[in-house]
């Protein structure tokens, strides 16, 4: 089924974040938008004012006859709702186009021009950077982001009418196989997710059979140096990009007194004299990667040096909380060592000389198994490290296995220690903070503003 022969959407569990986000597309195409869900929200009444029609009572009767066309109607569902659900079971017995959220951007990308970030890491920032690129610019776009862009306040940007798609390609239960991009970055490809794909052998295939479903015309923006075997379609242009080389790189790089300042170069282009927006060293090869797409995409010079200086980041990326003379604390989503690195590296670059304090809540039992001395090598290039307890997300504990594993780990030649979250700012308001940078992808962002408060004032 293709967007143009849709005329109605169906959405059992209407209320998600990004189910919420297809509605919004949806609606914006003009499409009929309707939908179940099991308790109302503010957010399902904001989409109900905005012309989705959402009821609340598991009810195939209820179902309006426009969503009763079979030929004309695509029905999206969330893993969360039970097989046994009724209207969904209704949808089922019928016949009906039925599909999971990561299916519907596949469809949309088949449907338009889909320019898509994937990687082990990286891919949240550069999207949104593209996506911002893009938006700003007379080119615009539509956006489907892993993350709330803090230029606009959403995941979502829609230009109606307009091809080009900006989305977030992730590689977790090998969802980035249902898209067909138009062109694609690939920022990363260190092992990530062994327990979905069992061996490093099996991750890096998922990322070379990626690489097959770009379209002809297309382009693949590899970083260069990663391990990867593009099997490109006739026709799909190859690009590499780094900070210092490739096709797309920065020269005459400034850093320092909290700015960077980079010129761009590409094979016919160099804009002189760019200023990032969000002062970290790894956004000059994030970057580079967004600028190139946007490049190749008709965004000019102009409006290039316009968006990087202009563009805010994203809630939880390197994400500023206290910046004054005398201290400065961020808060950053990283959960992979190769990330830590990247951040603490990026960190110490932009303030050489000062002491920096991390504080760590490692994610998934099983992601501390696979990789607790890559973490400790990472978290040694602080100057002090706090580690707090895994945050085990959908994983059952596994014996043997805790923060201590790490930590047994981390070099001897700085202080480190272990306390649990509930206890994490007592524990730091006895310490010397100078630059402070909490990690990890569970709830320790829950504690932010907390930490802020006691660094403002102690």
């Amino acid at each position: 089924m293709q967007i143009d022969q849709i005329r109605s959407v169906y959405f059992i569990g209407a209320g998600g974040i990004g189910m919420s986000a297809l509605i919004r597309y949806f609606l914006s195409l003009g499409k009929k938008v309707g939908g179940y869900d099991l308790t109302p929200s503010e957010l399902t009444g904001t989409l109900s004012a905005e012309g989705a029609e959402i009821h609340y009572e598991d009810d195939p009767d209820l179902i309006p006859a426009a969503y009763k066309e079979k030929e004309s109607t695509l029905v999206v569902f969330t893993p969360a709702v039970p097989q046994e659900h009724r209207e969904f079971t209704w949808f089922r017995e019928q016949g009906f186009t039925i599909q999971k959220r990561s299916q519907v951007l596949g469809l949309i990308t088949r449907s338009g021009k889909g320019l898509c970030v994937a990687g082990t890491h990286g891919k949240t920032t550069t999207s949104t950077m593209l996506a911002h690129l893009l938006y700003q610019s007379h080119v615009k776009c539509n956006a489907f982001l892993g993350g709330i862009s803090k230029n606009y306040a959403t995941n979502l940007l829609l230009d109606p009418g307009n091809p080009y798609v900006v989305i977030e390609a992730d590689e977790f239960d090998r969802s980035f196989h249902w898209l067909s991009p138009y062109m694609s970055v690939i920022t990363s490809t260190d092992p990530d997710h062994l327990d979905i794909y069992g061996t490093e052998e099996a991750y890096l295939e998922s990322f070379a059979h990626y690489t097959s479903l770009i379209q002809p015309g297309g382009v693949l923006l590899a970083r260069k140096g990663i391990t990867l075997e593009p099997r490109l379609q006739e026709g799909v242009r190859l690009y590499s990009y780094s900070r210092d080389e490739g096709d797309f790189h920065a020269e005459n790089i400034r850093i320092g007194g909290g700015t960077i300042h980079i010129d761009f170069v590409g094979p016919d282009i160099r804009i002189n004299d760019i200023e990032l927006g969000v002062p970290v060293s790894i956004n000059i090869e994030n970057g580079v990667a967004a600028m190139a797409i946007a490049w190749l995409n008709g965004v000019t010079p102009d409006e290039l040096r316009a968006g990087m200086a202009s563009f805010r980041g994203v809630d939880r990326r390197f994400d500023f909380k206290v910046k004054n003379d005398r201290v400065v604390y961020l808060s950053d989503y990283a959960h992979h060592p190769s990330e830590i690195y990247q951040s603490i590296a990026s960190i110490r670059e932009l303030y050489a000389g000062r002491k920096i304090t991390v504080v760590f809540q490692p994610h998934l039992y099983s992601r501390t198994q696979d990789f607790y001395k890559e973490f400790a090598d990472s978290l040694s290039l602080a100057d002090e490290v706090v580690l707090t307890d895994i945050y085990p997300a959908r994983e059952l504990p596994i014996p043997g296995i805790s923060s201590q594993l790490i930590l047994d780990h981390i070099s001897t030649e700085i202080p480190k220690s272990l306390c649990r979250k509930e206890e994490m700012v007592a524990h730091l308001t006895d310490k010397n903070i100078d630059i402070l940078i909490t990690l990890g992808a569970g709830d320790i962002e829950n504690y932010s503003t907390a930490i802020s408060r006691m660094l403002e004032n102690h």
